[in-house]
């Protein structure tokens, strides 16, 4: 368990300085992002997508993992603010070759960069740099081992603000592999600060972490009861890259007992929305059909993204560094 860095992400008038996990951050926060992003919204619409406020900054997209849409939106995102953008290959940089992180991230530092997004297979990297970086630079998690993905989880619950008006009265099902997911967990944390009703995880028990329930959530073993009545179902690919043993009999198996077909979604309540953070697995924990069906908002959460990403970005560089959490 990692401890709760709100003192490392705040600066000392509440400001947002880094963007590590959604533990220890207050409501009037995550709001203040959203109606950022709100604001951001309409850059997509334009001639020209671009508007000011990071001209002159630099990011870098320190990737120690692969993922084409996270890091692809967080360019898009950097770049629509205006600031230049450094991509690092990790499979042909020095790292590569025997440099330790820290001196990586030196090196950057030395180029004097403003930001940096990373990604990395181990739980704390993103806020073992974020502790070492020089004052003026920003760090933002893009998902780190099975600890976090905040901007993955702030861009889910924007989404379902947009489509849904709030979260009081919500039930919100989270399907599948939980165990393994850094999302589900910052879900989670984003749904319960922001007041849902019922946050529900359903999945066999060799995907569900031990005492999942002090998370805040119900559990459900069995998708049909699950899905009763819910008003948002968020599905969850199968990790298989993190798993190291037979944590399910066979992916057929687990799609004929917990894949989201179009009859187990009729348990849901009739204007119920289908979420995935992807990639998304086709006829292994969704059936196609719901996965490009009238319920889906799955592309929809990739465009949010950006506006997320960019509200994030802009709140931890800006000389005002945002709103204030309270």
């Amino acid at each position: 368990m990692l401890p709760n860095h709100d003192a490392l992400q705040l600066d000392a008038h509440g400001r947002l300085r880094h963007f590590l996990t959604l533990e220890g951050l207050g409501r009037p926060l995550l709001e203040n992002i959203m109606d950022r992003a709100e604001s951001f919204s309409s850059v997509t619409e334009q001639t020209v997508k671009k508007v000011p406020l990071l001209r002159g900054k630099t990011v870098v997209n320190l990737f120690f993992e692969n993922s084409t849409r996270t890091r692809t939106t967080f360019e898009l995102a950097a770049k629509r603010l205006s600031a230049d953008v450094l991509n690092i290959n990790i499979a042909t940089s020095a790292t590569a070759k025997g440099e330790s992180l820290l001196d990586t991230v030196r090196n950057l530092e030395a180029m004097h960069v403003d930001m940096f997004v990373v990604r990395h297979a181990a739980s704390g990297a993103p806020h073992f740099i974020a502790r070492h970086v020089a004052p003026h630079i920003s760090v933002i998690n893009a998902g780190d081992g099975r600890h976090a993905h905040p901007t993955q989880g702030m861009l889910d619950v924007f989404t379902i603000r947009k489509l849904k008006g709030g979260f009081a009265g919500l039930k919100v099902a989270i399907v599948g592999d939980v165990l393994h997911s850094r999302v589900a967990r910052s879900e989670i944390q984003a749904l319960n600060l922001l007041g849902v009703q019922e946050i529900r995880v359903i999945g066999p028990r060799t995907l569900l972490p031990a005492a999942v329930e002090t998370l805040g959530v119900k559990v459900f073993h069995t998708l049909e009861q699950g899905l009763e009545d819910v008003d948002v179902v968020m599905m969850l690919r199968l990790q298989t890259e993190r798993m190291s043993g037979a944590f399910i009999p066979s992916v057929h198996d687990y799609f004929a007992r917990f894949g989201l077909t179009g009859k187990r979604l009729e348990r849901a309540k009739p204007d119920a929305i289908v979420m995935h953070p992807g990639p998304v697995n086709r006829g292994i924990e969704i059936d196609p059909e719901v996965a490009d069906g009238p319920r889906s908002v799955i592309l929809q959460q990739v465009t949010h993204g950006i506006a997320i990403r960019m509200a994030v970005m802009s709140m931890a560089m800006s000389p005002d560094g945002g709103d204030k959490t309270a």
